[in-house]
């Protein structure tokens, strides 16, 4: 006797068998038990999901002589012959193979004669969507008025490619991804009647590589299960019969990334490939373990939506609390597109291993992404750098001093501190010789004490607003626009094209009202070749007050 296939041998026979799609199941069954049967149904939905399960049970059910609420009973002439195959009222065609005029045709003339038996006459035309559009043209005056015997069940994976004149004359269903739970019961059910000994954990890993179709599901078992023949069916015999990867190397792989460990990740990459792990299942894996990090960062009660140990949740919150949001979905927008890559690729671990170069080291992109993890970075190491207040006194040589000073306060990064303890150049800064005396410009007391606020805190607000404003505004000046308004000064152009946005403005303004509770206005500009930026800011009242005496700047 020859084996039937899991997918075969355990196909639902009835309603009540039916797994996942509940909602449909009911309206079906509900429609039998009331005689409100319609002339046109599409199911429609991926693949695996019951779409023609529930069409035979559905042609059965309706010529079944004594239906069990709803269901067939399979046990009447009318259901047996339906189930043998050799029953002329439920036709089951393949639109993938008979696609032309001429099978729509039959059909029409098949329709004409009542059934010699039962009460229906059952149309089963799967993957209806690769029919020509001459044969759906054939086919709309039929399906708009059948005879009263007549049934109509389409099936498709592809429900976007039915034209809508074929849509608006069906009821139609659509299936959804069965839920991993409802995968891995019905996995544990028929291991338990195949008498296959089986962990929980590697039914588990085979409900979600099946992604939601149950067909996929039973067809995994099937092969891990003929392959480890006569043992129990472990974790790691569905990992060596799938090529997959274990959880654990994701994790490892993802520390190595974050401390720029190159060698590490490609080494990594290398013990998979001498295991015959398959490398594209390796990447969608990685990616779908990145997407788990992402919902535990940054969604509330997220455990709760993450099917995993508590061992592995543990692991996870570790690494999220190294990894900001942004970084987290640069590295998913890498393994997406390489995702992509892969399936028409000859040397796939040439890409992959790129991937984990360009992950690593974020200074050999341009993109804005990599900009803003490398900006991540400096911030985070900039953090242990002690930063001290610098009070300078203006008066003889020590002017020059609080110039420089000050500037660099106002620039923030590490350019500014660069431009503050570096020689400056010879527009009126300090070479070999004696220092030249930075200008200093009188302005009321309220615009300096709203610059010196602002400059105080610019490297915070920066942050705080991020997106394209952490790196625009890295290397800016604040000076003073008039009253309630300050300039912002930008060395670069592509810095100044974003800056000078109206949108990016605003958010400032807003953040100033929100947060200072400040009307404050934002003009930019673009720095000018050579121009001095270390101009020193008094107010006229303290100029006034400090006549013959020394004036004290502190740059809190």
């Amino acid at each position: 006797m020859s084996y039937t296939a899991l997918y075969r041998k355990w196909r639902p026979t009835t309603f009540d068998e039916v797994k996942g799609q509940d909602p449909i199941v009911q309206t079906l069954k509900n429609q039998i038990s009331t005689g409100r049967v319609g002339h046109a149904y599409l199911f429609c939905g991926t693949r695996g999901t019951g779409k023609t399960s529930i069409a035979k049970i559905f042609a059965r059910a309706v010529n079944c002589e004594q239906p069990r609420d709803g269901s067939p009973c399979n046990e009447c002439a009318a259901c047996r012959a339906i189930l043998a195959g050799s029953s002329m009222n439920v036709v089951e065609i393949d639109a993938a193979s008979n696609n032309g005029v001429d099978s729509i045709r039959e059909i029409r003339e098949q329709v004409q004669y009542p059934p010699t038996e039962g009460h229906y006459r059952v149309y089963i035309i799967d993957e209806v969507h690769m029919l020509s559009t001459g044969a759906f043209n054939a086919l709309l005056k039929t399906l708009e008025e059948p005879p009263s015997y007549v049934i109509f069940i389409l099936a498709t994976t592809e429900v976007h490619k039915i034209p809508i004149t074929v849509l608006s004359r069906c009821q139609r269903y659509d299936f959804k991804r069965i839920p991993l739970e409802t995968l891995t019961d019905r996995l544990r059910e028929l291991t338990e009647s195949e008498k296959i000994p089986a962990e929980e954990r590697a039914l588990g890993y085979i409900a979600r590589a099946a992604d939601g179709s149950m067909r996929d599901a039973l067809s995994l078992l099937d092969q891990c299960a003929a392959f480890h023949y006569n043992t129990k069916l472990t974790y790691d015999n569905v990992l060596e019969v799938l090529g997959a990867v274990d959880v654990g190397v994701f994790s490892e792989l993802l520390r190595a990334i974050l401390d720029e460990e190159t060698i590490a990740c490609i080494r990594k990459l290398e013990d998979m490939v001498v295991q015959g792990r398959e490398l594209g299942q390796f990447v969608n894996d990685f990616i779908w373990y990145l997407r788990n990090l992402l919902i535990l960062k940054t969604a509330a009660g997220a455990e709760d939506m993450l099917e995993m140990s508590e061992e592995h949740l543990g692991r996870l919150r570790e690494e999220a609390e190294r990894i900001d949001a942004e970084t987290l979905m640069r590295y998913i927008r890498i393994f997406s597109e390489l995702s992509n890559q892969l399936r028409y690729a000859s040397q796939k671990r040439v890409l992959i291993e790129m991937a984990l170069i360009r992950m690593t080291k974020p200074q050999m992109e341009p993109n804005l992404d990599s900009i803003l993890q490398r900006v991540s970075e400096l911030e985070e190491r900039l953090k242990h750098v002690e930063t001290g207040v610098t009070t300078s006194r203006i008066s003889g040589v020590d002017a020059s001093f609080a110039g420089r000073d000050v500037a660099a306060h106002a620039m923030g990064g590490n350019a500014a501190r660069e431009s503050a303890a570096k020689p400056q150049d010879a527009n009126g800064s300090r070479g070999d010789g004696a220092a030249e005396a930075p200008p200093q410009v009188q302005i009321p007391r309220a615009q300096l004490e709203d610059l010196n606020l602002i400059r105080k805190d610019w490297g915070h607000i920066v942050r705080e607003l991020g997106g394209p404003i952490r790196p625009a505004f890295r290397d800016t000046v604040v000076e003073p626009g008039g009253d309630s308004c300050l300039c912002i000064v930008f060395f670069s152009r592509e810095s100044y094209d974003i800056g000078s946005r109206p949108t990016v403005l605003g958010m400032l303004e807003a953040y100033m009202k929100e947060h200072y509770g400040k009307e404050l206005y934002f003009k930019v500009r673009l720095r000018n070749d050579g121009e001095r930026l270390d101009t020193i800011y008094v107010s006229e009242e303290d100029v006034r007050a400090a006549v013959h005496m020394d004036i004290t700047i502190e740059d809190s």
